[in-house]
């Protein structure tokens, strides 16, 4: 058959052979298992991270506040890193903790706001342990710093 007469032909799949038309449908098929798993795997047992401080109000100067780092449910999490960083308070250096066995951290802070600045905040962010289920991608809760009256 030339080629003249492929062109002018039809019965579009008909013209094809069995075998092509099997290895296509059998490859689709493959292929969209394939996709739902790649999909499943990212998803499959992440929990989100929060933080929890006490207390959540502090007024300038030297506190010590425990950090405890939550997951979805509110269940504590052991081993997670507690980043304390300035916000639109200051902080003298970052304050960085390792969350024991009940999921609280304690972080020293030495915290400042500006001349005429009444309140402020300080950012907190929880890096998850190493090989486990959980992310920290959304924002976390923050500590509130306010000018004492």
């Amino acid at each position: 058959m030339p080629f003249t007469d492929f062109r002018q032909d039809e019965r579009a799949i008909e013209g094809l052979p069995i075998r092509l038309v099997i290895a296509f449908v059998v490859g689709v098929a493959t292929l969209s298992v394939m996709l739902s798993m790649i999909s499943g795997v990212q998803s499959f047992g992440v929990s989100e991270l929060d933080a929890k401080p006490s207390p959540e109000v502090v007024t300038p100067g030297h506190h010590s506040v425990d950090i405890t780092a939550i997951d979805a449910d509110g269940s504590p999490v052991a081993d997670a890193t507690v980043v304390v960083k300035r916000g639109s308070a200051q902080l003298d250096s970052v304050a960085v903790a390792k969350t024991g066995p009940g999921g609280v951290a304690t972080v020293d802070i030495e915290s400042q706001l500006g001349p005429n600045q009444a309140e402020g905040t300080l950012t907190i962010e929880v890096k998850p342990p190493a090989g486990s289920q959980y992310m920290d991608r959304r924002q976390n809760s923050e500590i509130l710093v306010i000018r004492g009256a």
